[in-house]
């Protein structure tokens, strides 16, 4: 059977379509997909969220830390008299009868110090490397909102655009209608289609509050500031090899290295808890002062004593101790394990979403899409000369709407990967 010419004509003009998007370049370089606006909502969020600020502050308590770590005990002042006889309380009658000024030192075992100093410093490096993963953290969290506010709008751009070509559409009808070449049905249907984008209008303007809400609690704003502006979003194109991003987040993640430094300063914590094993020092210099008795003059006396404390409890206090530190230290290194296995099984899955969702788009962009279009403006023609029926037209036109909603779905899910494996490797990549 031979088909109308509009069919043929049809499937020509698909045909060099599809050829000329598949043969053209069609891939945003990452020049292209940044936006001003993105830019200077993250650059907001480092200066004014809360989780941001508590981080810095936790990490300046813990740099503050390590000075006191080291650093000796205060030194013990005392004062008194000695040898003093009851009988008479003098304190010139006895030779041995003094007042007494005198300072005493604790000195750690060596090496205590240093160790101490070593935990604590630890403890501030895992604290910035907190820090740090806190800050990408919420630089992902207001770039997957910041898509979503894209993805609301521009579907309510495609949804007003399609309202747009429907109501074109409801004019042909009505006029077809008046001349008695159209059924009140077509008329009904394009009304009731209108009423459905009018729907779905308003069920996004219901979305997008909830994801601006979401938006200003990573920004740290409060009150009801102004809706953020968005553009269109673009499909990032990045060459995405798993093996080197696993091996870049072992390197370069914030919290596996922040559990690193966990591990490092349990192992200093161990060493300081077998230290704990050997003695510390009490320096005591003091001065006594004698009063002279009648023609008798009495020199003043100077003491120097040195004190140990014995570390006789072995098993009930320092064992313990000990067997504390390598539990601890053991747990940090499971932890470490634990974290970058799951780094490393959610990298994978973002990269086998963004590299699907890149498939996606570049089908809807060479074929689905472009293909879509051509059967709506078929179908239009053909419904003017009474070739194809009504319902066939607004039914293409809606296929062309979902698939467009799809395909900026499939973008959004592309950069919403890309910004979730930023995150997971700890440095920008794309």
């Amino acid at each position: 059977m031979t088909r109308p010419m509009y069919y043929r004509r049809r499937s020509g003009v698909m045909l060099f379509v599809f050829i000329v998007l598949t043969c053209a370049n069609v891939r945003a370089s990452p020049e292209d997909v940044a936006d001003p606006q993105l830019q200077q909502l993250l650059t907001e969020a480092e200066r004014s969220n809360p989780d941001i600020e508590a981080a810095r502050r936790e990490v300046e308590a813990a740099r503050s830390r390590i000075a006191p770590a080291g650093a000796l005990d205060d030194p013990m002042l005392e004062a008194g008299v000695l040898n003093v006889p009851v009988p008479s309380l003098s304190l010139n009658k006895e030779d041995m009868t003094m007042k007494m000024v005198g300072v005493t030192q604790r000195l750690p075992y060596p090496g205590k110090r240093e160790l101490r100093s070593d935990v604590a410093e630890k403890e501030a490096e895992a604290a910035t490397d907190n820090l740090h993963e806190v800050v990408n953290r919420v630089r992902r969290d207001i770039k997957v909102a910041y898509l979503d506010l894209s993805q609301v709008d521009e579907s309510a751009r495609l949804v007003e655009k399609n309202k747009r070509i429907l109501e074109q559409f409801l004019s042909i009808a009505e006029a077809r209608y008046a001349v008695g070449q159209a059924s009140q049905a077509d008329v009904l249907k394009a009304q009731t289609q209108l009423s459905r984008m009018v729907d779905e209008s308003i069920k996004l303007g219901r979305e997008r509050p909830m994801i601006e809400a979401e938006l200003n609690r990573a920004l740290g704003r409060v009150g009801a500031p102004e809706p953020a502006a968005t553009r269109p979003p673009r499909v990032a194109d990045a060459v995405l090899r798993l093996g080197d991003l696993q091996e870049m987040a072992r390197s370069n993640r914030p919290q596996l290295l922040s559990q690193q430094r966990v591990i490092e300063r349990n192992d200093k914590a161990l060493d300081l808890a077998r230290k704990d094993y050997y003695p510390d020092f009490d320096v005591r210099l003091s001065y006594g002062q004698r009063d002279n008795y009648q023609d008798i003059r009495r020199d003043d006396m100077v003491s120097l004593t040195v004190a140990i404390n014995l570390p006789m409890w072995r098993e009930s206090k320092r064992d313990p101790r000990v067997a504390e530190a390598q539990a601890l230290r053991g747990q940090a290194e499971r932890m470490y394990e634990a974290r970058l296995n799951e780094t490393n099984a959610m990298l994978r899955q973002q990269v086998a979403t963004a590299e699907q969702s890149l498939k996606s788009v570049r089908l809807y962009e060479t074929a689905i899409l472009p293909q879509a279009r051509l059967a709506v403006d078929a179908a239009l023609a053909a419904y003017k000369v009474n070739r194809v029926d009504f319902f066939t037209l607004l039914d293409d036109q809606m296929t062309v709407l979902n698939y467009e909603i799809a395909y900026v779905a499939n973008v959004v899910s592309r950069n919403k990967a890309l910004a979730e494996i930023e995150f997971l490797v700890g440095k920008k990549l794309f």
